[in-house]
């Protein structure tokens, strides 16, 4: 999340007592996830270098969230009844985009608040849980943010060498079942000792869709908060924008019918809501609400590249915690453009200005995939039965 949006939860939301009777499940999920080993079964379905089985499932739906948990309530019953509930669906593959914890620390918590290696072990036993390949991109609250002193005070840069190291170290993904990637190798990235391959940057092929990850942040992409790292969102950036340029080229080489991004950061499209997002003017993309701006160079590569490829984009994200889908992204004259669509998952989304507030957005997106029919994809929001609190499930 941004700074100045940086969501703190405390004590215990009375609502999540609807959801009390669903602890047993939830814990059996937890100990089927433990259970799995962090390199697990190893089939490889549908890589980027697999051109029969790209081939051979052309209609599917995949599983979209993030940014949770955010407390031992969403971490102990909310996530294990989401993940109960993508399991009990056919599911391609699903994509974790990003923030495996709160913005800082929660004191008094049960289960891991700050950015210690054991917050890294709770998420990997959630992505092992999953049946279907699971797919994760980084976020600001699990490295960028881990500077701050609630966090634990961490470097960031050494968080996200860890993150590298532990959820990164093969070009498969996570999950009982795993999906071969292509990764990006190139030392363009800045670690610890110095340039590095990005490999949390991924892309894969299925259904003549091509998918990509991209590791762009909330907190200005690093370049404010605690600590701002302008080396780093510099080598980065330019990375980010390589990657989406040549995953652009692969789906022109391959003919794929769509493009699908997902990241963490919501980079602000306009200034059309300046609670959520960063404010910018849409058609120069310049930020214009004084803050450090760590995504218009990325947005005018993006839409350059979207305006020429003419076939359908969809930009996944996080960060705001507010589920939309939505066509939000002009060109340079103020035009619409049509074969763009952002789709924003569900989140934790306790606001700042009423600490009592119980909302609980521990849901995820289903995506329907067909690469026959004009848009490609369709949008469902998907209410995890057991995690409905103000209207209890029927």
């Amino acid at each position: 999340m941004r700074a100045e949006q940086a969501t703190e939860l405390n004590g215990r939301p009375h609502g999540w007592r609807v959801i009390r009777r669903f602890l047993l499940p939830a814990v059996a999920v937890l100990l089927a996830a433990a259970a799995a080993s962090a390199t697990g079964a190893t089939h490889a379905v549908a890589g980027a270098d697999d051109d029969d089985q790209d081939q051979g499932q052309r209609v599917y739906a995949i599983g979209l969230w993030g940014d949770l948990p955010y407390s031992d309530e969403q971490a102990l019953v909310g996530v294990p009844n989401l993940i109960a509930d993508m399991n009990s669906q056919q599911l391609a593959f699903t994509v974790q985009d990003g923030d495996l914890k709160a913005g800082s620390g929660i004191p008094g918590s049960k289960t891991v608040t700050t950015c210690a290696d054991a917050l890294y072990t709770q998420a990997l036993g959630y992505f092992n849980s999953l049946k279907a390949p699971a797919i994760f991109t980084p976020g600001d609250n699990d490295w960028t943010d881990c500077d701050r002193p609630a966090n634990g005070g961490f470097s960031s840069l050494e968080r996200l060498d860890y993150e590298r190291k532990f959820f990164f170290s093969t070009p498969f993904s996570l999950g009982q079942h795993r999906l071969h990637q292509d990764v990006q190798t190139a030392p363009l990235c800045l670690g610890v000792s110095g340039n590095v391959p990005c490999v949390e940057n991924r892309r894969w092929i299925l259904g003549g869709v091509v998918y990509a990850t991209l590791n762009i942040q909330g907190s200005c992409n690093n370049l404010c908060d605690t600590n701002p790292d302008p080396a780093e969102f510099a080598a980065r950036n330019a990375a980010d924008i390589i990657w989406m340029q040549e995953t652009f080229a692969f789906a022109k080489q391959r003919h794929a019918a769509a493009i699908m991004f997902i990241s963490q950061a919501d980079p602000g499209f306009d200034a059309s809501d300046a609670t959520r997002a960063p404010v910018r003017d849409p058609k120069t993309l310049a930020e214009t609400d004084g803050q450090p701006d760590g995504f218009q160079q990325f947005l005018a590569a993006l839409r350059t590249e979207v305006i020429f490829y003419e076939k359908p984009v969809a930009y996944v994200h996080g960060d705001s915690h507010y589920f939309r889908v939505d066509k939000p992204f002009l060109d340079t004259e103020g035009r619409r453009l049509e074969n763009f669509t952002r789709v924003e998952t569900f989140g934790d989304n306790t606001f700042k200005t009423d600490p009592a507030s119980d909302d609980n957005n521990v849901h995820w997106v289903k995506v329907f995939v067909d690469a026959s029919t004009r848009e490609v994809f369709a949008y469902q929001a998907q209410i995890v039965p057991a995690n409905r609190v103000a209207v209890p499930a029927p």
